[in-house]
């Protein structure tokens, strides 16, 4: 599944697209993908203009000119293509997130007509099909389903040690379950957890309340939490995120972060933090592996 950087970087590729771009036509090309597609769907769709693409954790936000906002989520392979200049890919101008080269996994295809005026068509194709496109009204998204009990963005000046400390304070639940808790943080997934818990010298394993002072006072475990988590995706960010199975970057490279990773996915290798000898181990909670040195993170 795409972790937050790797949206936040789909969502940059796909801005000079989007943002200021009317949607001539839109093919639906099936009736579903991990839900069925809104019954007004393409009616939403046809002949609005984007006014801003936006992302809230994990979805893509299109916020369209008649008050309506298209929310999309990549699921596990979903993707998308763009084609600028021309509905022929092979020619000049065209680019892509080619996850998937088969057409026959291409489900949805936006015509659009760019802020500069150039015919431009975005292809979404998801061979899984654990994606999903819905349609809600922007003066109702704060109570919709999908973000009525999502939490603060990691991203900006909303997270820090002050926050997360509320947020622990008394939890019983292990670090990494509290960080990866959907409803307390929005978007921080498997891999960056992992990569933040070793930068800030703490156990994945230990009581998620144990890092905040009395009371959820502020405390130097949950200021470096903190500044660790930002730090992370904003590397992560800037690297177009981690290439592990599907992920490209919309223009079609591959992210490289991964090869930035110090824990994740590295069982069995020595610690790279200074003056530790201590050896990654892998062990698995709730379902998903966990990366971390047991010598230098506690």
């Amino acid at each position: 599944m795409p972790e937050l950087p790797e949206v936040e970087t789909v969502r940059r590729g796909l801005l000079s697209s989007f943002e200021g771009a009317t949607i001539t036509e839109v093919e639906q090309r099936r009736p579903n993908l991990r839900f069925p597609f809104p019954d007004d769907f393409i009616a939403g769709l046809a002949d609005r203009k984007i006014i801003s693409l936006s992302r809230r954790a994990k979805y893509l936000l299109a916020d369209l000119d008649s008050g309506a906002v298209l929310i999309m989520h990549l699921g596990m392979s979903g993707s998308f293509r763009i084609e600028a200049g021309s509905t022929d890919p092979l020619m000049p101008g065209a680019f892509a997130l080619d996850r998937s080269k088969d057409d026959k996994h291409d489900h949805v295809v936006f015509h659009l007509k760019t802020a500069s005026g150039a015919p431009t068509r975005v292809i979404y194709n998801d061979p899984r099909r654990f994606g999903f496109m819905l349609l809600a009204a922007r003066a109702e998204l704060d109570s919709h389903p999908l973000f009525a009990a999502i939490g603060l963005e990691p991203l900006g000046n909303a997270l820090d040690g002050a926050t997360i400390s509320r947020l622990f304070a008394g939890k019983a639940a292990p670090l990494k379950a509290a960080l990866l808790d959907q409803k307390l943080i929005a978007g921080l997934g498997n891999i960056y957890v992992c990569e933040a818990l070793w930068r800030s010298g703490l156990s994945p394993k230990r009581q998620a309340g144990s890092i905040s002072g009395k009371s959820g006072r502020t405390t130097q475990r949950t200021e470096n939490l903190a500044r660790h988590i930002r730090e992370t995706l904003e590397e992560a960010i800037e690297a177009g995120g981690s290439s592990l199975r599907d992920h490209r970057q919309a223009d079609g490279t591959l992210g490289y972060f991964q090869h930035r990773f110090k824990v994740y996915d590295r069982e069995g290798e020595p610690c790279q933090k200074t003056e530790c000898n201590g050896i990654i181990t892998r062990i698995v909670q709730s379902g998903r592996s966990t990366f971390y040195c047991p010598t230098c993170q506690r």
